[in-house]
């Protein structure tokens, strides 16, 4: 189904597959699984054999990179991640997203925009993509500290990556991959210069994370709190569009 145009009026086909597993993780899953068919048919040790396969079971599941249908629309800001969306909040763009690098590109304003915090736990796809289309112009990593995720502050302590997409028309969008209390590495895609379709593969975060996305000025979420996403096709936003959105949960 990869690059088949598919719309709402009933184009294209679709069926099940088992997703495919991104190369990241292949070497792990192969590594536990090795160790677990040692232990259990080497020295028959079925304590450390099958608890170690079942291990293997979870990093494949974990590393899982299933396709996705992305909305072209020219408006749309996709979601950059599976997961739940745990905070909507009107703060400023990181530092790193707005001061001059010397490059001669163009940087977020300062003032406050709206933060979109999507929390990934260990069962959801960890697979990140750009919420549009465009130019990578900053990939700026940040080590830092493990805490949870799903923490307010996690924004400005944790391990992080910010990513800034400029548009064709000049429109500026910055995302940042944020490092939880189990996840220990961020894995980039990309780098300054790519050109990156809307909803392409930007990267990953090992074991448990979040991804906050600054929505341009003027514009507010389609997605309310405790929403659940879809990397590549849940629609967080989209541009200039503006009002509120009000759910039950039930």
């Amino acid at each position: 189904m990869a690059g088949e145009i598919l719309d709402n009026k009933g184009r294209g086909e679709a069926g099940w597959n088992w997703p495919a597993i991104h190369p990241e993780g292949r070497k792990f899953g192969l590594i536990a699984a090795a160790a677990s068919l040692f232990f259990l048919l080497a020295l028959d040790w079925e304590l450390i054999g099958w608890p170690l396969l079942l291990l293997s079971a979870g990093i494949f599941a974990f590393f899982r990179d299933p396709e996705r249908v992305v909305p072209q629309g020219d408006l749309t800001i996709v979601a950059p991640a599976d997961g739940l969306v745990t905070l909507i909040q009107e703060v400023e763009p990181p530092l790193e997203l707005q001061i001059d690098d010397g490059l001669g590109y163009a940087v977020l304003p300062s003032g406050p925009v709206t933060r979109i915090s999507i929390f990934m736990s260990v069962f959801d796809v960890h697979i990140n993509r750009t919420p549009v289309g465009g130019t990578v112009r900053r990939v700026v990593y940040i080590p830092g500290k493990f805490m949870n995720a799903d923490l307010d502050k996690a924004s400005d302590e944790n391990e992080r990556q910010h990513i800034l997409i400029e548009r064709n028309d000049g429109l500026l969008l910055g995302f940042t991959q944020i490092a939880g209390l189990v996840a220990r590495r961020i894995v980039p895609f990309v780098k300054p210069g790519d050109m990156v379709g809307k909803g392409q593969r930007v990267g990953l975060i090992r074991f448990g994370s979040r991804v906050d996305v600054y929505l341009p000025a003027g514009t507010d979420p389609k997605v309310m709190i405790g929403q659940t996403t879809i990397a590549g096709e849940t629609v967080l936003a989209e541009i200039g569009q503006r009002g509120l959105i009000e759910g039950i949960a039930q």
